[in-house]
């Protein structure tokens, strides 16, 4: 069960910022600055045990900030530390599947997730259509679609094809098979009753308890201005499913990224990565400071409404 004071891994000051949420909830500050340029994307085994190290356990069934979505991979050491049984449910723009390097990644630590015998079914939901293409699925977790382990629920999609690669049956994916290629059909929401599909959805979870993790660049605009895309999901989809979930589930955590920071990297290798790998049309570009944040933590207060209400 959830506890109602906050923690924020306080990486980049993003969330730190909010006062209204402060206001509204206790919290508890683990200052990781130091690590930010070092961590952001992507980083070390060594430096990933030495942040390890620096999380309290104790607020371990607090919901949890981590500022940017350039930090959800942090999100694997979070589901890592947890000691029974359950699902993951994770709401992102981008599947974080990747099978290339760098392994401790916010692109690839879902596929460090299903490496995680503790976790019997993982959920994405609200992947772009863009991040299941042709191209993408060629870097993709396809071995973890296996036996449904995995399961990816974009909100709108084009049908792609994997060349020389072999999509296996799945609950979330229509596959048809050539002879070189398997031709891909997702799953979408977009013309789905919500609050119906997600009860479907999470009866047939193998665990009652879950831990929940939400990038909010898989909202529009209107409800999150982040260093990534647009997302396609409206807030009130988002805690339509949310709530359907706090009803019939344990949720025993939760997290939360997608919080604007500009993106100050350590090194020119990782200078050049986040050039390329950042969004030239993110979308918060051209917003106001005052703005994004008043966005950003108008979502992060209805979340925790519905969380908790």
């Amino acid at each position: 069960m959830l506890d109602k004071r906050i923690r924020v891994l306080n990486f980049d000051n993003s969330v730190r910022r909010q006062s209204r949420l402060f206001s509204q909830y206790q919290s508890e500050i683990i200052d990781l600055t130091e690590f930010a340029s070092s961590a952001r994307l992507y980083m070390s085994g060594a430096l990933r045990k030495r942040i390890a190290g620096r999380i309290s356990s104790s607020g371990k069934n607090s919901p949890t900030f981590l500022g940017s979505g350039d930090f959800h991979h942090i999100s694997e050491i979070l589901t890592g530390s947890i000691d029974q049984p359950f699902c993951l449910v994770v709401f992102d723009a981008h599947p974080d599947w990747d099978i290339l390097p760098p392994r401790f990644g916010c692109g690839s630590w879902v596929s460090r997730a299903v490496e995680n015998r503790k976790i019997p079914k993982i959920l994405l939901i609200g992947a772009l259509s863009g991040d299941l293409s042709s191209v993408a699925l060629e870097t993709g977790n396809l071995g973890a679609l296996r036996e449904n382990r995995l399961e990816i629920y974009p909100y709108s999609h084009k049908c792609s094809r994997v060349f020389f690669r072999r999509i296996p049956r799945n609950n979330s994916v229509i596959v048809r098979r050539g002879l070189f290629s398997d031709k891909v059909t997702w799953h979408r929401l977009e013309n789905e009753e919500l609050g119906e599909f997600t009860l479907k959805l999470i009866r047939r979870l193998p665990a009652n308890k879950v831990y929940i993790s939400i990038d909010k660049d898989c909202l529009k605009k209107e409800f999150a201005l982040t260093n990534w895309e647009e997302g396609s999901l409206r807030l009130n989809q988002l805690l339509t499913m949310l709530k359907v979930m706090r009803d019939n589930l344990d949720i025993i955590g939760l997290d939360v990224t997608g919080d604007y920071s500009p993106s100050w990297v350590s090194g020119s290798i990782k200078a050049v990565i986040s050039r390329l790998d950042h969004p030239r049309e993110f979308s918060g570009r051209n917003y106001p400071d005052d703005l994004m944040l008043r966005v950003n933590e108008e979502a992060n207060l209805k979340i925790l409404q519905e969380l908790f209400s």
